[in-house]
């Protein structure tokens, strides 16, 4: 399939995401070279234009005109390729006819959504489909949810190596960030609560940890869910909801129901951000709540949530400076036990700021990684998660090529 195509073609390139994306897959790959990829979108213009500014290098990258509703345009550009990345977001109103062609095609899929209840309807719709062409979709692969898929599953072979058993719990703990979320990730985070809003079943499906976990799951362990100030005292700090919880639980979730429960039946994960110790971090935590919750309420009535898109929410298409992305990072902590009781700490590293610069890395490598690495008889088409689908081989992209580590500590917070 495709043996005269391209191993990658980014669509959505001249997205703030996506331009960062064609920069990075530029400098580490060539064009022509060890990688045969181009860029793609719905404006030629724009599309010559971002080539001109990724400079003398890029002066043969292949150009691909092809809107996102434009379905034969669609067709012919997964024709054409072994994987399409998708940065074309909110997925809910623009992802779904790319998601269909590449299942009916046999085109294997990446992005980087995070939008839980789109994922569900596109493996509900589609998930037959790809079994039978032998498309690989995998989404999520950005900020939400490989470092916390592949770092549950790191410590999970961590484990399996040290004590021959899986961990039945892991909590993983923000220590620190810097960085801004995307126009886009609020975009798609504003749609769902829109949906949400007037949508009561919508709203208990999006209570459900294992909402995209296949329907013979059997999972019935009760997940722990931070919604408010908490002590942990397996970090000995205060903690604060996290605002990716929602979507990367469930993708870890349902990637060990893709494993054949290889983290167990009764596994139980949860997130966080860790705000410090004492009466300091305890007023921090409530602080964050509250600000958290004020957020999702005014995001949920029409007239705030629309002065919060004119006015206060980056807009898809923008995003911080080269300088900003550069002095980003973020700093994951992963806490493990066992049934018995034996116990791993862990922690998983970028080194650019989540939304924009890390989250590019991240999905640029899981596309080649599909690309290159997968075979077709080990994985399958269906829908996937980047665990269940790249595993270890995307780890060493990751952690050579990615400004990523995935390491055990010892047992300290």
């Amino acid at each position: 399939m495709n043996q005269n195509g391209y191993d990658v073609v980014v669509f959505g390139a001249t997205s703030f995401v996506g331009r960062i994306l064609a920069e990075y897959l530029l400098h580490t790959f060539g064009v022509g070279e060890d990688l045969t990829w181009a860029i793609a979108g719905r404006s030629e213009q724009k599309l010559e234009a971002l080539r001109s500014e990724l400079g003398s290098m890029a002066v043969d990258l292949p150009v691909i005109v092809a809107d996102a509703s434009d379905e034969a345009a669609l067709q012919s550009m997964c024709d054409g390729t072994r994987v399409v990345i998708s940065t074309v977001g909110p997925y809910a109103l623009y992802g779904e006819p790319l998601v269909r062609i590449c299942a009916e095609s046999g085109t294997d899929y990446c992005d980087l959504t995070g939008e839980v209840q789109w994922l569900r309807q596109m493996i509900q719709k589609y998930e037959d489909t790809a079994r039978n062409s032998g498309a690989r979709i995998v989404n999520c692969c950005g900020f939400d949810s490989i470092p916390s898929d592949m770092g549950v599953w790191f410590m999970q072979e961590q484990a399996q190596a040290r004590f021959g058993k899986p961990l039945t719990r892991v909590s993983m703990r923000v220590k620190a960030a810097k960085g801004e979320l995307s126009g886009g990730t609020v975009a798609s985070l504003l749609n769902v609560v829109k949906e949400a809003s007037s949508n009561p079943e919508l709203r208990r499906e999006l209570a459900n940890p294992y909402s995209i976990c296949p329907p013979n799951h059997g999972f019935t362990a009760r997940q722990h869910t931070v919604k408010k100030a908490e002590y942990d005292p397996d970090f000995q700090a205060w903690t604060a909801p996290f605002v990716m919880a929602a979507i990367n639980t469930r993708v870890v979730h349902r990637s060990n129901a893709l494993s054949g429960k290889a983290y167990g039946s009764d596994f139980h994960y949860d997130e966080a951000v860790l705000v410090g110790r004492g009466l300091k971090g305890r007023a921090t935590g409530w602080g964050m709540t509250g600000f958290m919750g004020g957020f999702m309420l005014g995001a949920s009535i029409a007239p705030t949530r629309w002065l919060l898109e004119r006015f206060v929410v980056p807009k898809p298409g923008q995003g911080p400076s080269r300088e900003a992305r550069e002095k980003g990072f973020f700093d994951l902590r992963f806490f493990g036990e066992t049934e018995d009781g034996e116990t791993l700490r862990g922690k998983v590293t970028g080194d650019r700021d989540p939304g924009y610069g890390a989250t590019s890395k991240m999905l640029g490598q899981a596309g080649v990684c599909l690309a290159r690495d997968v075979d077709r008889e080990q994985v399958g088409g269906g829908f996937w998660t980047p665990a269940t689908a790249l595993d270890g081989q995307l780890l060493e992209r990751l952690q050579n090529a990615s400004g990523m580590t995935f390491e055990l500590l010892e047992d300290q917070a």
